[in-house]
């Protein structure tokens, strides 16, 4: 699950969603337009740094925090989770408008985005920490969530869904390094090959979704 450079003749690259927490671009600017919100919903379907870049490209939406849900430790760190040793998932707390987009529409964002097929997998990122999921934060957003995904089956959009629907039992959230990623390292080969496809791939299929 790393990014690993080797500088010789030539330059050798496995790329997988990790980060050099030393990497971070002193020359990133922020370009996010900042949106007032009052809620908050918590997702999971790959590297945080893919989901984290999707999200923030929504209407209504305003800052998307990446961290870890749905593990059984009561603290979670990048290095415990990426081991196994915590059973989190790289998730995303998602701050939105409201009145400007409401949940189930960030259920179209969040399925429009990913490929709910795959258990514990996302493009090239293998793991229970890269699974799909859904934490729900009460009755409401259990009763949405669940209620998608069997309008999904019911009109095969998708053979099988492996996402989980879950109780919201905890967030924490992600070191400074992987905030804001894909910003701040749009040249990284991961970023490059994995995330931004998977960012413009969303973009263009719901255009009437983005800011």
């Amino acid at each position: 699950m790393k990014t690993i450079f080797t500088f010789f003749i030539s330059i050798f690259i496995i790329t997988s969603c990790v980060a050099n927490p030393n990497n971070e671009s002193s020359s990133s600017q922020e370009k996010k337009t900042r949106v007032s919100t009052n809620a908050v919903a918590y997702f999971a379907s790959g590297c945080f740094w893919c989901v984290e870049s999707v999200f923030e490209s929504v209407k209504g939406v305003g800052d998307v925090v990446s961290g870890y849900s749905g593990g059984k430790k009561s603290t979670a760190t990048y290095r415990m989770v990426s081991a196994g040793k915590t059973d989190h998932a790289e998730s995303v707390a998602v701050h939105y408008d409201s009145t400007k987009v409401d949940y189930p529409t960030l259920l179209k964002v969040f399925f429009g985005s990913q490929d709910p097929t795959t258990l514990n997998r996302q493009g090239p990122d293998r793991g229970t920490q890269y699974r799909s999921a859904i934490f729900y934060r009460n009755a409401t957003e259990k009763k949405l969530a669940n209620e998608y995904i069997q309008q999904l089956l019911e009109n095969k959009t998708f053979s099988k869904i492996t996402t989980e629907v879950v109780p919201l039992k905890g967030f924490y959230k992600a070191e400074a390094y992987h905030q804001n990623y894909e910003e701040h390292h749009p040249n990284e080969p991961y970023i490059r090959s994995v995330s931004a496809p998977r960012l413009h791939r969303f973009q263009e299929k719901f255009p009437e979704l983005l800011k």
